[in-house]
């Protein structure tokens, strides 16, 4: 409308500052259409300004909720993350208890056993030389006996054997030669 104006004072002839032939009441109905729309043009701006602001409004609750929500989930990750964290530190704490007693089981099995060995080292070497003590009694009393035995042994063989007289000599002879 606007430009429709334009173009009707551009057509009016003119000579220096003096228009002639202006249609004045082409030229008023003009001016009253444009007064006329543009309030429905004003009314369609601030629908547009106000729809603006509503859906910035909007985007805004809707990015605080979400960042609300995210920092809420973090939160909760972050607890689960620490409970979680909790409960492997005392599942290893006492897995380190269980082996620390294991260990020290395994210690006592150790000095146990190398206990039970040196007693039966000892007791080991306290039968052997029992042992020791009565073959030595066994074999010293079977010294004894056979000192007495070889003691009669030769005396048997010392009167078996006495040197024979001539006598001795001479029946013999005779006997041998019968």
């Amino acid at each position: 409308m606007l430009d429709d104006l334009w173009v009707m004072i551009d057509e009016t002839p003119t000579f220096g500052p003096i228009s002639w032939q202006l249609n004045r009441d082409e030229l008023s109905m003009q001016i009253n259409k444009i007064k006329a729309s543009v309030p429905q043009e004003m009314k369609t701006a601030v629908n547009m300004v106000r729809e603006s602001e509503r859906i910035i409004d909007t985007a805004k609750e809707d990015a605080t909720m979400t960042l609300d929500s995210a920092k809420k989930e973090a939160e909760r990750i972050v607890t689960d993350a620490k409970k979680e964290a909790e409960r492997i530190i005392e599942q290893a704490k006492l897995q380190q208890q269980g082996m620390l007693a294991e260990s020290e089981i395994l210690k006592l099995s150790k000095a146990q056993s190398e206990e039970i060995r040196n007693a039966a080292d000892r007791e080991a070497l306290n039968m052997r030389r029992g042992a020791e003590r009565y073959a030595y009694d066994v074999l010293s009393q079977l010294e004894g006996v056979v000192g007495k035995v070889m003691t009669s042994i030769e005396k048997g063989k010392q009167e078996v054997y006495r040197p024979e007289t001539p006598a001795q000599t001479n029946l013999r002879e005779k006997v041998t030669r019968l």
